[in-house]
Parts: structure tokens; sequence; C-alpha cells
């Protein structure tokens, strides 16, 4: 029997994918001590805390190592200060440490996808040949449960090791052409559900006709709708309003076409959109090329969007905002899948759902045609996690721990490879087709 270890442990995705394969774990660590209680009601082991106070040799000897470690310090989302993150970015050496003492056979990690394009690949570069230098052939790529018959799209960056080389490993093959569906994995008619709010019901409802009244004989765009943008003449394409002075940008119009003239400068920051207001000197391309879609927008539809405008500006500003990846889709916002996000509401084919994050309960994925919220066995089953019999007390707690777990699915996949067990897949390959 296979031992291996669950570091940066979480609610267990690799505990919970190896032990289906018939591996041992014979230690696990998590610094958040809620999340070690429920570790130990699930699997019957108590993870240590910090895995910086461990001494390496203290740690049982094992053949697979298992890491999620923090993806803070490489998200898009997070600080993106990668190992130079004063309270994360030091945690690989720990991983790469272990593997330098034990020398198991094999390794796995998981890690935000822009992890690979972290400083413009240096990041990924620097980790890659720390863990060869320990004595392992490294191999990885980006893999999401949309591609193994999950309806999630969720990007990882899986990274895999092995002392005796990876002639055998073959990344596991994705059902491209598998067609998946949300509703393959909602409840039926669930007794406890989270309707969506008043205000974002509204919302939802202004915005449908914002759709109904976009011109028939255009393709709604494809670019994040900002309304804020809608009547600002600010200057963007070769200077910010932060390179600008005081008595400058008096002369301009910020958020939906409010005049600068007159106010004061901390007044002035605050009628610029929010995605303004950075302390730089020039904007990257992609946002100069969002202002520049959207302000042409507006001249277009000028006409008709001025008498809709007032609506969407009574709420806040990350409701102010669309996304429409439903191209060619009939223009009916509660016949899909719809995330509120800082970057906006967005709105998706019910085929996936977007990635469960682990921020608020207010960015759950809403099931437009039911006008709720997902509910939480709605959102371990995105996870492959319905097996775990303990979670969190609070909704809040439950959606962080999920939307930091690694997906069980994907990973027992990819161990079935790496650790040659393929015979014992048949768990994993049903799991969908069992619910």
């Amino acid at each position: 029997m296979l031992k291996f270890i669950d570091l940066f442990a979480g609610l267990g995705g690799f505990h919970l994918a190896l032990k289906s394969l018939g591996c041992e774990c014979v230690f696990a660590s998590e610094i958040d001590e809620e999340l070690r209680e429920l570790y130990r009601k699930n699997f019957g082991m108590l993870p240590v805390g910090d895995i910086r106070s461990v001494l390496v040799e203290e740690i049982p000897e094992h053949d697979i190592l298992c890491a999620g470690f923090p993806c803070q310090p490489f998200s898009k989302a997070g600080s993106q200060k990668g190992f130079e993150c004063p309270q994360w970015g030091d945690l690989f050496n720990n991983v790469t440490d272990i593997l330098r003492h034990h020398s198991p056979k094999y390794f796995m990690l998981e890690n935000v996808a822009n992890l690979r394009k972290h400083n413009s690949g240096k990041t990924w570069e620097e980790m890659k040949r720390k863990l060869e230098d320990v004595g392992y052939k490294v191999c990885e790529r980006k893999l999401s449960p949309h591609r193994f018959g999950i309806p999630q799209i969720r990007e990882r960056m899986f990274i895999v090791g092995s002392r005796i080389g990876l002639e055998h490993f073959k990344w596991p093959a994705e059902y491209l052409s598998k067609v998946t569906a949300v509703r393959d994995i909602l409840d039926n008619s669930p007794s406890q559900v989270r309707q969506i709010s008043d205000q974002v019901h509204k919302n939802f409802e202004v915005w449908q006709e914002f759709l109904e009244l976009y011109p028939t004989n255009e393709q709604l765009p494809s670019f994040p709708i900002w309304t804020m943008e809608f009547g600002a003449t600010y200057p963007y394409e070769d200077t910010t309003p932060h390179a600008m002075s005081h008595k400058e940008l008096q002369n301009y119009c910020g958020s939906h076409g409010l005049p600068l003239k007159g106010l004061g400068h901390t007044e002035i920051m605050s009628y610029l959109p929010s995605h303004a207001r950075r302390k730089q000197e020039h904007f990257p391309g992609w946002k100069i090329s969002y202002i520049r879609q959207n302000r042409d927008l507006y001249a277009r539809n000028k006409s008709w969007v001025d008498g809709w405008l007032p609506k969407i500006k009574q709420f806040p500003p990350s409701l102010q905002k669309l996304e429409w990846n439903c191209k060619g889709e009939r223009r009916y916002i509660w016949d899909f899948i719809i995330q509120i996000r800082a970057s906006g509401v967005r709105v998706k084919r019910p085929v996936t759902s977007p990635s469960l994050v682990s921020m608020t309960t207010t960015q759950i994925p809403i099931v437009g045609w039911e006008k709720r919220y997902m509910t939480l066995s709605e959102c371990l089953r995105l996870q492959s996690m319905e097996e775990l019999k303990n979670l969190p007390p609070t909704q809040a707690q439950q959606i962080r721990a999920i939307g930091n777990a690694v997906n069980v699915h994907v990973a027992e996949q990819i161990a079935c490879a790496l650790i040659g067990r393929n015979e014992n897949d048949t768990h994993a390959s049903n799991r969908i087709d069992q619910h």
C-alpha cells in the first residue's frame, strides 16, 4: 500500500483522491484550526498546524507528497508577489525541503493557472529547477474539470514529479467531445435554497431591458460592458488620471458623464470609475481596449442608452458591469448561469458553472431559471467532494473552503496515471454518472 502526505490539506481533496485508489495518508498539515478539526472528523487524523514549524525529519516516510500550496502569491486575484509574499511566498521551499529529505517516489502539486505566467514565466522556471535539483523528473499541465465531464470551468496548474522518470506517465485523457450541463449536478426541488435578493433580481431585470433594447442586427459585445464609461471623457490612451494634475482633470467627465469641474481632488477620484483610479502612469493595453470599446458602444447607441442609463446607476459598481459570455444565444438573462464578481455580472451558458471561488457568498453561481444560488450539495458536486460528511459551520466558511479545494475527480485521474493504479479508476469515472 502506497503512503502519502497531504500538505496544505484544506478540506482534503487530495486525501479523497488518493484514498479512493487504495493509498494511506500518514501525515497532513493545515494551518486553519477549524479545517484541521474537520479533517480529523472526516478522515480520523488531526493535521499538524503551520508546516514551517515542523521538522522535516519528524514527518513519516511516504511514497507520494501531495500539496495544494497557497495560491495567493501567484493568483491574478491575489497579491502576485510570488516568492516575495511575506505571508506565503516561502512555503514552496518547505515542499522542496521535504522532497529532499524523504525522497518520496512521486509528488502531485496544484496551484492557480496563472502560476505558469507569473513574472513572465520566471517563477515557474525557478520552481521547476528546484524540483529537478532535488531529484525529480517534472511535468506540468493546465487542466479543468469541465474537460473531464464535470460542468465547472476551473483552470488549475497541476505539477507531477517522479524519481523514476515519467516515461510511464501520460496526462489523463480529456473528454473534449463530451457535452457537460449544469443541470446534471443540480438538486431536484432542493428544500433549502437561498433565493436571490430583491436588489439582484431588480438588477438582472434592468440588464434584461438592456439586452432587449440592444440592436437585434448586431452581436452583443464580447468585451465586458462597463457602463461607467458611458459618457466618460477623461484621457486614458496616453496617460491616466493619476498622472494628470487636479486642474487638468477638471476639464473632463468621470463615471456616467459626471462633470469633474469644480471638484476637489478627492472628489474627482471618487467620481472616476474604480478601474481608472490606480496609481499608474499608463494603463495596460487590455484596459485601454476595453475603455475604447465601451465609449464607442455608447457613441453608437446613445439615443437609447441615455434613457436606460439612470436605471443601472442606482446599483453598486459591481452590478453596473456585464459580461455576456453567450454569443449567439437568446437574449434572455434568466436562461443562464450567472455569477456576480467584482468584475461585474457574468452570464454563462448552462453547460458549465463558473469556477467556485473562495471569496464571498455573493459569488456563488446563480441558477438563472430558478432565480436562486447553487446549494451547498451542488457546489460539493462540482468539486467531486460530495463524500464529505463534515463541513464548516457557516455558509461563508463552507464556500471559502470549497473554493480553495482541489477537484477530487481531476486529482484522481492524474494520480491513476502517475502511480499506475488505473485498474482502480472505476469509482472516479462513474462519479458523475451515479448522480
